[in-house]
């Protein structure tokens, strides 16, 4: 197993796609830096206009704490379409080289095979949001300074900016489990499709639904706390200014269950399937 984990890092590291992914979401970034440093204190004037006629505020609210939650925003389509294709590409490259057949001619186990591409697929999405995190820490703070936080989710919220620093790494540490998740279904849809343009297309299908469900009233209780697209938001809930962390922990822990499931999944159907 150890072996067949070198092996996917370095496919994985010598592969163009992977810097192209770490490019676009660094492009990502700095598109948000650069719509913050001119348009940013015109847009806070306009949300503020109203409560700034009853209440004073002191400080500056255009800071790197609101720009890290702003990048923070991106977990929703951006940064985890992108890291779909990345990480379905792991095994449709496979398909595609033909080196799956390859593999299989040697004595390796078909389920340790594509285990050890959730384990990377898991692995390479931490790293990702861990450089995307800390990047955005060292430039927003550079460029923006600390500040109190205010964020706006069906009412203002505001938060001292040792408390919204606070919130804000528990939001990245949320939202990585929720990028993990993305990534182990994109290798479960790879392992059905095989084609990387029909799982590129049905990975952008799947997190568009899954966030058009995440609005969806089911009318059931158990639907609405407990199926995978209503957990996909639980970074957010950090930012409600009475904190549930009960619920917070237990959708996390439900999501980690869904990946385990989606990762059977394709860990059964490839076991079973011919590769020839």
């Amino acid at each position: 197993m150890r072996w067949l984990l070198y092996a996917e890092v370095l496919k994985l590291i010598r592969q163009s796609k992977t810097y192209y992914a770490l490019a676009a979401i660094f492009v990502i970034q700095l598109l948000i830096f650069i719509t913050a440093y001119y348009q940013g204190s015109t847009i806070l004037n306009l949300l503020l206009n109203n409560l700034r006629q009853s209440f004073y505020f002191e400080g500056k609210l255009l800071n790197g704490n609101l720009i890290m939650y702003i990048v923070l925003n991106s977990l929703w389509f951006n940064v985890p379409l992108i890291l779909m294709i990345v990480t379905s590409g792991i095994v449709t490259d496979e398909y595609k080289d033909g080196t799956v057949q390859t593999v299989m001619l040697q004595a390796v186990k078909k389920w340790k095979f594509i285990l050890a591409k959730y384990i990377i697929a898991i692995l390479f999405t931490l790293l990702v949001i861990a450089i995307m995190m800390l990047s955005t820490f060292a430039l927003a703070y550079a460029i923006f300074g600390t500040g109190d936080l205010v964020v706006y989710i069906g009412t203002l919220n505001f938060f001292e900016s040792a408390d919204a620093f606070r919130r804000i790494c528990w939001a990245f540490a949320s939202g990585s489990l929720a990028m993990v998740f993305y990534g182990v279904v994109s290798i479960t849809l790879a392992v059905f499709i095989k084609e990387a343009a029909k799982t590129w297309i049905a990975a952008a299908l799947f997190l568009i639904i899954t966030n058009l469900l995440l609005k969806v009233d089911f009318g059931l209780p158990v639907l609405n706390n407990y199926f995978f697209p209503k957990l996909i938001d639980t970074w957010q809930q950090l930012f409600n200014y009475q904190t549930d962390w009960f619920k917070i922990g237990l959708n996390n822990a439900l999501l980690l269950l869904y990946c385990a499931i989606f990762a059977a999944a394709g860990i059964f159907a490839f076991h079973k399937k011919d590769i020839g």
